[in-house]
């Protein structure tokens, strides 16, 4: 849409504040303004296109022409002044109509070469939705994307929009300027959808690298107008220098994105660089506590943020375990094979091994459990392959099946899986819950006390805990034959005692210890009081109220203060809703999750309960709409799969952001005023 007059002699050209006018659909009125605007740009225009790009703005009606009730509305017959026509005149005013001639086309052609600018914007977000780099190869000889499309459009293009195409100053093979122009137009369009939709929640996910220099995603979670949950890609926050530079930097530039940070219900961090952050975000804005995200792993996130060498060894293991037995199915059967020679006579724990490593295990909930299970049968597994006597496997296969048997052989990976095992059961089942529907979640903020209490309890008698440990690492290695010792890099650093060091206390000190300390800690900081209270409100979900027949406590309900329009009524409008979803039937279908409850008809008589459930919907802890991370699993393809040399922020932003709806002569209007030789051609 114009935001400008479209008569060329107007002095209205540019933007300003009298009322425009849409062309008339009908195609007679529509003939009738095309007439007296005098404009060569709307000649070969349809009715259609006019309406919905073209307007006049008041100066050129009469005053007859508006509504005599209100002067910005025309009436239905209104047609418009006939523009000056400076084609006609005596000998004697020829000069003089020169000049208006001239003084009439250079808007004429400004219009025209905005509208190739707002082309050229259409063809890289066409680009940038399909993750095509505009610097990439084209199809002709030596030409980019950007310069093919620009080409294909000049040749379908009218005679107007041609010679703007030729005329025009813009070059083919500089696209950079306008990327970064029509990145801010979207981030705009993003941040005030954002703004719109009130309360939203920040989510990072784990660091990744992108032409040499570590960076951060940024997600922003909100529900919409509409009352549906939204993930968006809010750009890369660049990771360099000490925590707490980084944590000053990045939050003044995310207050720098005019969002409203009091409406910044919680955050959610995948990486240990963000914890500085998320403590002077929390210190400057209280409401923003701490989750976990979900739907990953409860378990391997507590893992990923340990210290411990050997830990890291575990999971670095498990990874490569899973980049190992994808590669080809022929692999996994190596594995069943191996299970089935190492449970001869339990055909039904084989089979329920076989079929557990046959999915995504090392992602699930019990990834420590089945991997302390199966680490005999892989060990054989993986030295069959790197023997490769049959000669069935690449060179590539095999030397991946050494790197996991070097991995495996080593007492510190033995040790670290055993702990990891033992300890992370206590909170499997809460992780579990954590990962279901309103009620399983509503269940573990109940059960998170006694989960706190066994790690404080095996905290507090870590001794004999840790004894009980070592004994099954150890005979586990035993099985093995794998050398029982310190880790050789631990003893380099300390060379002048080796005898010194106690097998026992070195593991129990250097890893049981920490890693308990660790899940308390880390427990601690992401369930605390308010996020509890936002859990227990789940309660209100009806499904969840019709099974424990109950309300919330008010002081849960109360943490959501500024999300209740009309709070003097809360418990009046409670006690209706209870009222209404404890007398359903066992039979009926009722509404699971915050989600389906948010599309119930009669949810516009509780607006109080609407405002928890809105809010409920922005936590990174709770479950994505439709059941997956869709928008993190779409940013982890795009950068695994984009070529290095054509990797760029910028088009990862558009790609991830290729919905964005907005008016495209916003952003072909801050990069004229940019790039003010671009204004005219």
């Amino acid at each position: 849409m114009q935001n400008r007059c479209a008569v060329p002699s107007c002095a209205a050209q540019r933007p300003n504040s009298r009322p425009l006018f849409r062309f008339p659909l009908d195609p007679d009125r529509s003939e009738k303004w095309v007439s007296r605007c005098q404009n060569p740009d709307v000649l070969s225009r349809a009715p259609e296109h006019l309406y919905k790009y073209y307007r006049i703005c008041a100066d050129h009606f009469e005053p007859s022409a508006f509504n005599d009730t209100e002067e910005s509305v025309l009436k239905s017959d209104a047609v418009p002044t006939v523009a000056e026509d400076t084609t006609k005149g005596d000998e004697s005013e020829k000069k003089g109509r020169n000049t208006v001639e001239g003084d009439v086309q250079a808007p004429a052609e400004e219009s025209q070469h905005r509208e190739y600018l707002k082309s050229l914007f259409e063809i890289l977000l066409l680009l940038g939705g399909q993750n095509i780099p505009p610097n990439g190869p084209g199809e002709g000889c030596g030409s980019t994307n950007f310069q093919a499309l620009m080409e294909y459009q000049k040749s379908c293009a009218d005679g107007v929009r041609q010679k703007s195409c030729e005329s025009s100053k813009e070059s083919p093979t500089q696209s950079a300027p306008m990327v970064e122009a029509l990145e801010k137009w979207v981030h705009h369009q993003l941040l005030e959808e954002v703004k719109q939709s009130g309360a939203f929640s920040i989510i990072t996910d784990d660091v990744v690298e992108l032409s040499g220099e570590r960076c951060v995603p940024v997600f922003l979670r909100f529900v919409d107008r509409h009352d549906v949950q939204q993930d968006r890609f809010a750009g890369f926050w660049s990771l360099g220098g000490s925590e707490e530079r980084l944590a000053t930097e990045l939050l003044s530039e995310l207050e720098e994105w005019g969002l409203d940070m009091k409406q910044c219900r919680a955050q959610a961090h995948s990486s240990r660089n963000m914890q500085t952050l998320a403590g002077q975000l929390l210190e400057r804005y209280p409401q923003a506590f701490l989750t976990p995200r979900s739907p990953p792993n409860l378990n391997l996130s507590l893992a990923g943020g340990m210290a411990p060498a050997g830990v890291q060894l575990v999971l670095s293991t498990l990874r490569k375990m899973e980049a190992f037995f994808s590669q080809s199915p022929l692999l996994q059967v190596e594995l069943d094979n191996a299970i089935s020679i190492y449970f001869p006579e339990k055909e039904e724990a084989a089979q329920e091994l076989k079929e557990a490593c046959r999915s995504n295990w090392t992602g699930q909930n019990e990834a420590f459990e089945v991997a302390a299970q199966i680490l005999e049968p892989l060990l054989l597994c993986v030295d069959s392959i790197h023997d490769n006597e049959e000669m069935r496997w690449s060179d590539e296969v095999a030397n991946a099946a050494l790197d996991i048997s070097k991995a495996i052989t080593s007492f510190e990976f033995v040790m670290a899986l055993v702990v990891l095992k033992n300890t992370l059961a206590l909170t499997r089942a809460f992780g579990a819950n954590l990962r279901g529907q309103a009620a399983d979640r509503h269940f573990a903020a109940s059960s998170l006390e006694a989960v706190l209490h066994s790690l404080q309890e095996v905290s507090d008698n870590i001794d004999v805990y840790h004894e009980f440990w070592t004994d099954e690492a150890i005979n586990l290695a035993t099985a093995m034959e794998i050398p029982i010792k310190v880790p050789r890099a631990f003893l380099r650093k300390h060379p002048s005692a080796p005898g010194a060091v106690r097998l026992e206390s070195h593991y129990r000190d250097r890893l049981s210890a920490p890693v308990v300390q660790h899940v308390i800690r880390e427990l601690t900081r992401l369930f605390g009081e308010q996020h509890l209270g936002a859990l227990k409100c789940l309660s209100l979900v009806p499904l969840v109220m019709a099974q424990q027949r109950g309300a919330p406590e008010p002081q849960s309900v109360l943490s959501f203060h500024q999300d209740l329009p009309n709070a003097g009524v809360l418990p009046e409008e409670l006690h209706c809703w209870q009222v209404k979803w404890s007398k359903q039937a066992d039979g009926d279908a009722l509404p699971p999750d915050v989600h389906q409850a948010l599309r119930l008809a009669d949810l516009r008589f509780f607006p109080n309960v609407r405002g928890i459930f809105r809010a409920l919907g922005v936590l990174p802890s709770s479950s994505p709409e439709d059941g997956s991370d869709v928008a993190y699993r779409r940013l982890q393809g795009l950068l695994e799969n984009t070529p290095d040399p054509f990797k760029s922020k910028s088009l990862i932003f558009l790609s991830m952001n290729c919905d964005v709806v907005g008016d495209l002569d916003e952003a072909v209007e801050a990069y004229s005023k940019a790039h003010p030789d671009s204004e005219r051609p």
